[in-house]
């Protein structure tokens, strides 16, 4: 009786494993039907469920962008659209929605990246690593390889100094990869219009209003309000209930 119990609840429990795996795919086609009904706002919270269990990829975010951008939500169209280019760096697709959307945004221009977090942006993390350790291993098999020949010559293998070259490059894109992840957050204004005052108070003085799409950067944070920088009348600070930070 006791073993029959174990058989069965084993079979339970892979039984709800299996509904669980199958979940996300279900979730997915959903919020892809969603859209489709032209129920823009519906899909794309659904996408954003999916996104919060961890299901975050280059499609996901690319359809959640598309979603609110159709739903009139340019702010967190603009979010969707800058992860799924961090994911997947050169899709055109990506870039032209997001250029799209940024053209429609009113008000200050989306900040200029300077010319190394631009050719750093090129590859992922992951693939600045990647590259890295592969150029890596192969500085490595080659030099054991001279160490290895029984008359070895004086003097490195031939393809030695490319392989070098090759790792001091990726060791830099590395290096700027990890700057950039690690740099001074940015966010987008994600409601209609929002107001960015001189001092982290409701009461002080106006500096400007913004519209929702426009790109700021963070430069300080102070209980719920943020220094945000790349305004045409200079630095103010938001409520970070106005904006949405821009996951690194």
């Amino acid at each position: 009786m006791k073993l029959r119990r174990l058989l069965c609840g084993g079979l339970v429990a892979a039984l709800t494993g299996l509904a669980q795996a199958a979940d996300p795919v279900t979730a997915f086609e959903t919020a892809n039907r969603l859209y489709e009904e032209g129920k823009y706002r519906e899909a794309a919270e659904a996408y954003a469920a999916l996104a919060d269990q961890g299901r975050l990829s280059a499609n996901l975010c690319f359809n959640q962008g598309n979603a609110w951008f159709k739903a009139g939500e340019l702010g967190r169209a603009i979010v969707s659209y800058h992860i799924a280019a961090r994911l997947a760096p050169r899709d055109p697709d990506i870039e032209a929605n997001l250029r799209m959307a940024r053209e429609l945004v009113s008000g200050a221009p989306p900040p200029t990246p300077a010319w190394w977090r631009r050719l750093t942006r090129s590859l992922t993390l992951n693939e600045w690593a990647g590259l890295a350790t592969v150029c890596l291993w192969v500085c490595g098999a080659l030099l054991a390889f001279r160490e290895a020949r029984p008359h070895r010559e004086r003097g490195l293998p031939r393809w030695f100094p490319l392989s070098l070259a090759g790792l001091v490059i990726s060791g830099l894109g590395l290096s700027g990869a990890w700057l950039d992840h690690e740099g001074a957050s940015a966010v987008v204004v994600t409601v209609p219009e929002a107001v960015v005052r001189y001092a982290p108070l409701e009461v002080s003085p106006q500096l400007q209003v913004v519209h929702d799409g426009v790109e700021l950067k963070v430069l300080d944070r102070k209980d719920d309000w943020l220094q945000v920088g790349g305004l045409p009348r200079g630095t103010g600070w938001i409520h970070a209930t106005n904006v949405t930070v821009v996951p690194r």
